[in-house]
């Protein structure tokens, strides 16, 4: 919800307050400390309120921004459950953007959902020197033609990536074998191994016959393009 639909969405439940006889605009100015003609004015869509102005607003009618939303809206922000004890738990497959960037994943972000046994993921180590604990650990990434095309025969077209966003560590998961990461490259999430570089990373492919790449992480910690490392791979989705 943008911030015009939030102040039209204020002034429904003002009006319709002033209308059932719960307050008056001269109460309610009195609470914000505005005029009445202020609010007034602002119930007639002859001016806004300044986002300090709304939150005053919003405090002196015991109201949240979230008591302003659409009940289906609210739904699309809220994170994804955690499943509930059993023994499968369900992992939001999301694109590249949500799993690059968002450390609590919202319904809104989650395309589908995989199913994964509990016992699979509590098998897998944590990264305990993660900076990002408080993230939504696990999500699953599907694999991109071009993806396979250079990670084949590791990864297939259309493979879900069970990927674990708190291991950005480079040091091998398990000795003598190459971590498969998910990287960040613009607005694309590609899968590869990873070297670095000093502040770059060398996306390395898993066909000999398909070139490096070299990342520039511009101001950026070159770890912070890293989604995180691909933990077990669904080869058909």
């Amino acid at each position: 919800m943008g911030f015009s639909a939030l102040s039209e969405a204020l002034r429904r439940e003002v009006s319709r307050r002033i209308e059932s006889g719960e307050l008056t605009g001269t109460e309610l100015a009195r609470r914000v400390g505005f005029t009445q003609a202020h609010i007034s004015n602002f119930l007639n869509r002859k001016r806004g309120l300044k986002l300090s102005a709304l939150d005053r607003t919003l405090r002196a009618l015991d109201l949240t921004i979230y008591d302003l939303l659409d009940p289906v809206e609210a739904a699309r922000h809220a994170a994804v459950p955690e499943s509930p004890p059993g023994d499968w738990v369900e992992i939001p497959l999301v694109g590249a953007e949500a799993a690059a960037a968002s450390a609590a994943i919202i319904e809104g972000q989650a395309r589908d959902r995989v199913m994964y046994r509990r016992a699979v993921l509590d098998r897998i180590q944590p990264d305990t020197s993660s900076a990002r604990k408080a993230w939504t650990r696990f999500v699953v990434v599907q694999a991109s033609a071009a993806d396979a095309a250079v990670m084949w025969p590791r990864v297939t077209a259309g493979a879900l990536l069970l990927t674990d966003r708190h291991w950005t560590s480079l040091r091998p998961y398990q000795k003598d074998q190459r971590n498969l990461y998910v990287v960040r490259r613009k607005d694309a999430a590609v899968v590869r191994y990873i070297e670095a570089a000093g502040d770059r990373l060398i996306l390395r492919p898993h066909n000999p016959e398909a070139p490096a790449e070299l990342l520039p992480a511009g101001d950026s910690n070159a770890r912070e393009l890293i989604v995180g490392r691909v933990a077990c791979i669904y080869l058909e989705p």
